[in-house]
């Protein structure tokens, strides 16, 4: 769906931009522009990448407990 208008961005452009490697709302607006004009999509905007944030957190978190001696590196 289509959350930013103005700048034509869905909320799949979003999720993959924190695929891509984004770690931040700032850094996906820079990625996306997502934002940038009039800011009414700002809200729902933030919370898509928040909850896309939190996936890819706890997907890197099964992956690393998966695997012990990658918990030793990312942890400590």
């Amino acid at each position: 769906m289509f959350v930013c208008l103005c700048r034509k961005v869905t909320d799949h452009q979003l999720r993959d931009a924190v695929s891509e490697g984004a770690r931040s709302w700032q850094e996906v607006r820079r990625m996306t522009g997502c934002s940038s004009q009039c800011g009414k999509c700002a809200c729902m905007a933030e919370s898509i990448v928040e909850e896309a944030l939190l996936a890819h957190a706890s997907r890197y978190h099964r992956l690393v407990s998966h695997h012990g001696d990658l918990a030793v590196a990312a942890t400590g």
